[in-house]
């Protein structure tokens, strides 16, 4: 686990040091985090609101259901049926516990529902502060820079998984080729000695 841990202690580091170095990417980078959590908070708004459909179809079912066993009391009691009254009393009083359970759970989707609402404000108000900032500094930095910055252009592309085939790279194949004629020259000097 150490080699992983080093690995990627090294990586935070550089990426640190990296948009250290750019401020309009790390800026870049959290607008992007906060388009993701704005995307995940509408996508759970939408959760919740169809759940909430959900428990009030259930409610008016069971608010329908206390109402024919209602009826059903005053029936019984009027035939004189008192042990059918009060089974039916009894129905009445469990479908008006399990009303209140289902109200109770509305009323706590509806409060989620506006905290993830106030919390979509919240990051879309931080996206425009961000966005601004982007701009700001972006033009700061386009203003100071050259216009070709070869050490952003690999962030600023598209987001894909990149992987590179050390065998088929030819980036690497010049690497290794520059790093073999650098070796090979400070081993001549050394054998000059």
């Amino acid at each position: 686990m150490g080699l992983f841990d080093d690995v990627s202690k090294f990586l935070e580091n550089r990426l640190e040091e990296f948009l250290q170095n750019n401020p309009h990417l790390e800026l870049q980078a959290l607008e992007e985090q906060l388009k993701e959590q704005e995307r995940d908070t509408l996508k759970l708004i939408l959760k919740l609101q169809q759940e909430e459909q959900s428990l009030q179809k259930e409610i008016l079912t069971v608010a329908e259901e206390i109402q024919i066993w209602h009826q059903r009391i005053g029936k019984a009691k009027d035939a004189g049926k008192v042990d059918l009254a009060d089974a039916a009393a009894e129905r009445e009083s469990s479908l008006l516990r399990q009303g209140n359970q289902l109200w109770g759970q509305m009323e706590g989707v509806k409060k989620r529902i506006a905290q993830s609402k106030e919390l979509a404000e919240q990051i879309q108000q931080r996206r425009k502060e961000i966005q601004a900032k982007y701009e700001e500094v972006r033009n700061n930095t386009a203003t100071r820079s050259t216009p070709n910055n070869t050490s952003t252009a690999g962030w600023e592309r598209d987001v894909k998984r990149t992987t590179y085939d050390r065998a088929s790279d030819p980036l690497e194949a010049r690497f290794q080729s520059w790093e073999m004629e650098a070796e090979l020259e400070r081993m001549k000097r050394d054998l000059g000695k």
